[in-house]
């Protein structure tokens, strides 16, 4: 049976394309070190890597989360723990003043409680960044104003004589992954007690001042229950920390895990294809060689 010169020489410069395209597969995971380049080299494979890309992609996004929630409850809790601090401070001057006291001490205790009431309020409309931490999602406005003694010659003229909140009792929920959020802000409650004690520091003051112990028994009562909010307060911010590092970790670890397959998916075995170049090009040379021995041969060598 004859055999066309045409149909060997298409199925010559075939092999060589064949040869030639996997010498070029072969140079390219050794130059890179990867073995999927292009879809067609493993499609399964390739599309697993897409879906491990995606999971990363979303990972990163709830890793900035978890960060930026933490950045919140942090700051949080540092203010509370702050106006805690002067909780303290107000409970024992309260003891003092509900006591025997002269008439000097009292004046001294209620200036001591002027400037807490000062700071109180600074705390309470304390920012991270550009967002006021104690006004739910309200972030943008500042959430007490502070009314003030403005009768001008008198004893108390600028003196904080209550304040009002003005944020709202919603919490702005961050996404940790697809199915759980975490509110990392204070709670409406604890934003509003704020307010409750700055006020019953006032009625503090103003107790002193008068020199009634009776009244200032009566504030003190107040505010141990301001106090009791804020120990919850500091609590539930605790307990929010724990669960924000808790994700982190788990994110973390998820995050290693994508890396380790992907790299399974598409990191060459350097050895194999170092060995497998060497074949291919040895085929390739050795599939060149006879090419040009059949491509040589004329029709007429396979009419003899």
């Amino acid at each position: 049976m004859r055999i066309a010169t045409s149909t060997i020489s298409e199925s010559v410069l075939a092999q060589l394309q064949k040869l030639s395209t996997q010498q070029a597969k072969m140079q390219t995971q050794v130059s890179t070190g990867q073995k999927l380049s292009q879809p067609e080299d493993n499609p399964a494979a390739f599309g697993r890597v897409i879906a491990y890309d995606t999971e990363s992609r979303q990972l990163t996004q709830f890793q900035s989360n978890a960060t930026r929630a933490l950045e919140v409850s942090q700051a949080t809790y540092s203010g509370l723990q702050n106006i805690k601090t002067i909780s303290d401070r107000a409970g024992e001057i309260a003891t003092l003043g509900a006591g025997t006291s002269s008439s000097d001490s009292n004046n001294a205790y209620a200036q001591e409680v002027n400037q807490l009431i000062e700071q109180a309020v600074q705390l309470g409309n304390a920012k991270l960044g550009n967002d006021y931490l104690y006004s739910g999602t309200s972030v943008a406005t500042a959430p007490f104003t502070a009314t003030r003694d403005n009768v001008v010659g008198s004893p108390t003229y600028g003196e904080i004589t209550g304040v009002t909140y003005n944020g709202n009792l919603a919490q702005a929920n961050i996404k940790l992954s697809e199915l759980s959020g975490i509110s990392a802000g204070s709670s409406g409650a604890t934003n509003t007690g704020i307010g409750d004690f700055i006020n019953n520091l006032v009625a503090l003051r103003n107790a002193l001042t008068s020199g009634s112990s009776a009244t200032v028994s009566t504030v003190q009562t107040t505010l141990e229950g301001s106090e009791n909010v804020l120990v919850n307060s500091l609590s539930e911010q605790g307990a929010v920390q724990l669960r924000i590092q808790v994700s982190q970790s788990q994110q973390s670890n998820r995050a290693t895990d994508l890396q380790k397959l992907v790299s399974n998916e598409t990191d060459a075995d350097m050895a194999t294809s170092v060995t497998q170049l060497s074949q291919t090009s040895t085929a390739y040379q050795a599939a060149l060689a006879s090419a040009s021995k059949i491509l040589q041969t004329s029709l007429l060598d396979y009419l003899k």
